[in-house]
């Protein structure tokens, strides 16, 4: 049984965009390199409401029928943009999603908190395990937290914490699987640099194929909500890093990061001052010099990128803000970095969501929005 996906629209050759399935928004897209493509989108009231995980074995025409990740009915948030799900997959293809949950999410902490809430996918693979909450010493959410997990069976789940009016004290957080996520670890701050944590802006994390696990996070420290990017060669236990991008600014801009695994390394995503940019990380673990999208790069948000053998498409939006919809954009490059012909903008991203892009085996990309 297939579930019905809206009309694809060619943007062009390369290009291709199409709507979410089932009307949903917040997609959060992996390709595994397998041929299959994973997709995770949220439904219902954005102050509470489902996510849903569904794939597709031929380059995202048709979808299979979609299954309800949270075991809990309306334990998922929208508002925001940055605090709904993501997505990974692990040891033998497992899927683990990890969100904040909504005031309607049972599991709380003592004093009330919500939550940031997990699930894997089953042993048979045909539904997901009752969600879990993996806090345990630090609550605090306000921004989104993330989840990472390798081929190895170990599984990441991030956040920050403390306490949301003390954003300088603020700490990034990582509660440790080894065992594919059956069981986790206390939440430990493994990064040691004094940044704070911006309150409400959102994380990124994933692990590559040799087990390395990165971060993206905004720090919040003396006026300045910097860009910082860690790493982690011992599963998790701590992260090095530094900044990648300064912006000196008061107030929490509620940004959003990404990363995608290619064939050439870890590319890392973020926004800057209403610009967003991309970079490439190397063998030795050390991120190369920030690629912008180009033009004047006013009101752009929420990168996502993609890549083929022999080039990689930045995707972004434009235009949105609280209860705002806006426009989806993108530009292709070539393998040298530089900016092809190759380029576009679209109307059409529902409030509240994000946009997501995933190669297809033509050699084209598809845009879910």
């Amino acid at each position: 049984m297939f579930c019905v996906v809206a009309a694809a629209v060619l943007a062009s050759d390369k290009v291709t965009l199409q709507r979410v399935p089932d009307g949903g928004i917040q997609p959060q897209v992996v390709a595994d390199g397998k041929g299959t493509v994973h997709l995770l989108y949220y439904n219902g009231d954005a102050k509470a409401g489902n996510l849903f995980y569904t794939k597709s074995s031929d380059d995202g025409k048709t979808f299979g029928e979609a299954i309800r990740v949270n075991s809990d009915p309306n334990s998922a948030i929208a508002v925001g943009n940055i605090r709904g799900a993501h997505i990974a997959i692990g040891k033998n293809g497992r899927v683990h999603v990890a969100w904040m949950g909504s005031d309607a999410a049972p599991q709380k902490g003592p004093k009330n908190e919500v939550g940031m809430l997990y699930t894997r996918l089953d042993d048979a693979g045909k539904a997901f395990e009752p969600q879990r909450n993996v806090i345990q010493q630090v609550y605090g959410l306000d921004g989104g937290g993330t989840v990472a997990a390798d081929a190895q069976g170990n599984v990441y789940v991030l956040w920050h914490g403390g306490d949301p009016r003390k954003e300088t004290e603020r700490r990034v957080l990582v509660a440790r699987s080894t065992d594919d996520g059956k069981t986790f670890q206390k939440e430990t701050a493994p990064f040691a640099q004094n940044t704070g944590a911006c309150g409400c802006c959102g994380m990124a994390a994933a692990a590559d194929s040799k087990g390395n696990v990165y971060a993206l996070y905004r720090s919040a420290s003396g006026g300045t909500r910097d860009m910082y990017l860690i790493m982690s060669r011992d599963k998790g236990a701590t992260f090095q890093g530094g900044k990648v991008a300064d912006w000196r600014v008061a107030t929490c801009p509620m940004s959003a990061c990404s990363f995608t695994e290619t064939v050439g390394g870890m590319l890392a995503g973020w926004e800057t001052d209403g610009q967003v940019y991309f970079c490439r990380i190397d063998a030795s673990l050390k991120p190369g010099k920030p690629i912008a999208a180009p033009g004047d790069g006013r009101g752009r948000k929420f990168p996502v990128m993609a890549e083929t053998k022999s080039e990689t498409i930045l995707v972004w939006t434009e235009g949105m803000g609280w209860q705002m919809g806006g426009n989806v954009a993108w530009q292709v490059f070539d393998k040298d970095g530089k900016p092809t012909a190759e380029k576009g903008e679209s109307r059409g991203v529902p409030e509240w969501s994000l946009v997501a892009v995933f190669p297809r085996s033509d050699g084209g990309f598809t845009i879910l929005h």
